[in-house]
């Protein structure tokens, strides 16, 4: 086995399981006929769990060379704020009415990346726990909502 294999078949199951749960996200938002659903969710999550993943490994690495600097904490930042461009662009897209639209699907993408996250620095019981509220929240808080205009 090639040195590393080990090491990237473990942080390969954290973004299979980012990957699935953010896929299971996607999936209500599809049913829901959202516009950012199955697929899209699958990428944030996927992607998050990777950048942070990376991170991880960018630590390790560091810890190995002196001087090498590495900060897991600016990952989960730019991952926050790339992910924020993504859910303006959703909202922007939204309605000319005035009123602005796709502000939940813009939070289930920002939720979505967060599992991702948890996904990737390998907090699987976290990352399917934020899944489950997401769903909570997606489905059952929804019969809650007020009418539409």
């Amino acid at each position: 086995m090639p040195p590393g294999a080990a090491e990237d078949a473990a942080l390969l199951l954290r973004l299979v399981v980012a990957a699935t749960l953010a896929a299971a996200v996607g999936w209500e938002r599809e049913q829901a006929g959202k516009s950012a659903g199955f697929r899209t969710h699958m990428l944030v999550g996927l992607a998050a769990a990777l950048y942070t993943a990376l991170g991880v490994l960018a630590m390790e690495h560091a810890a190995a060379a002196p001087g090498l600097r590495a900060d897991p904490i600016r990952v989960i930042q730019s991952v926050a704020l790339g992910i924020g461009f993504l859910g303006g662009g959703a909202i922007a897209a939204s309605r000319s009415d005035g009123h602005p639209a796709h502000l939940t699907t813009a939070a289930s993408i920002w939720t979505t990346a967060a599992v991702g996250i948890a996904a990737g620095v390998g907090h699987y019981v976290l990352a399917v726990g934020a899944t489950v509220l997401q769903f909570i929240v997606l489905r059952v808080l929804a019969r809650f909502d007020s009418p539409r205009r």
